[in-house]
């Protein structure tokens, strides 16, 4: 990785932990995973249940939406404040600038991801008073939100380099939620006949397969995820958001910036 990548990823980071909104987000996500130990307590012999749940959805939520407040207005705001183009007078490729946005910007998920974890397992600690073997797999339920976010930093990345910012979150957010739901369209494409097929057979993999990465009420019914499924929603993950940030890096080369 070049050095201009690199600062170009620091800036961004510094930028992204600035921002207010992204430290009410944090604190909101880790008050909800506290939340869940009263709300365990109401049920009895399920408080581990219910604190994994509502921790890992908390910490995928509001990351979703720091990914996609933060990342619709990472090229946007450069051009607005006319900083983009004293950053691209310099030996800066556009390239270059977009995949350091893109490394900012997930290195400041993975941070936050980190922290939102500790108020996870702090409140299963409370809850269970020890920590079981089990409980590893919420390490992987984590991993998979993390590449959940890397594919969202991409697609508002991508939408933000032709698009406004309202458009952009829009698009990124529409996305997210048919991703969520790309097994049962899948499903439906295989229902399916004659072109009808073929469309929604295209569609279903040409969005984001959320699902995939969504192992959260598995790992809170304490069921194991095998090795296969980690490596194969790796590959996945780090395919799709590469080829997305190849798609802006595209179209940001051939924007007219004038």
């Amino acid at each position: 990785m070049s050095a201009r990548i690199v600062h170009i990823a620091s800036n961004t980071f510094r930028e992204a932990v600035r921002d207010r909104v992204l430290y009410n987000l944090i604190a909101f996500a880790l008050l909800l995973s506290g939340a869940a130990i009263f709300i365990g307590q109401i049920s009895i012999e399920i408080e581990r249940l219910v604190v994994v749940n509502l921790g890992l959805t908390a910490v995928s939520l509001f990351g979703v939406v720091i990914a996609i407040f933060i990342g619709i207005g990472l090229v946007s705001k450069e051009i607005e404040k006319r900083t983009l183009y004293t950053v691209l007078s310099r030996p800066v490729r556009r390239w270059e600038f977009i995949v350091g946005k893109f490394f900012g910007l997930a290195g400041t998920l993975v941070v936050n991801t980190f922290f939102m974890a500790i108020g996870v397992f702090a409140a299963l600690l409370y809850v269970a008073h020890k920590f079981s073997s089990s409980d590893a797999f919420i390490l992987v339920a984590l991993y998979f939100i993390v590449l959940e976010f890397l594919i969202l930093c991409s697609l508002a990345l991508l939408f933000s380099s032709f698009s406004s910012p309202l458009l952009s979150a829009v698009f990124t957010f529409a996305l997210f939620i048919i991703g969520s739901f790309a097994d049962d369209l899948r499903g439906f494409a295989a229902m399916t006949h004659g072109i009808a097929r073929w469309f929604a057979t295209a569609a279903a993999y040409l969005v984001p397969n959320f699902s995939a990465l969504n192992v959260i009420s598995a790992v809170a019914h304490q069921q194991s995820v095998g090795g296969q499924v980690v490596l194969q929603n790796s590959l996945y993950a780090l395919f799709y958001s590469a080829m997305v940030l190849s798609g802006a890096v595209l179209i940001f080369e051939r924007r007219n910036l004038k």
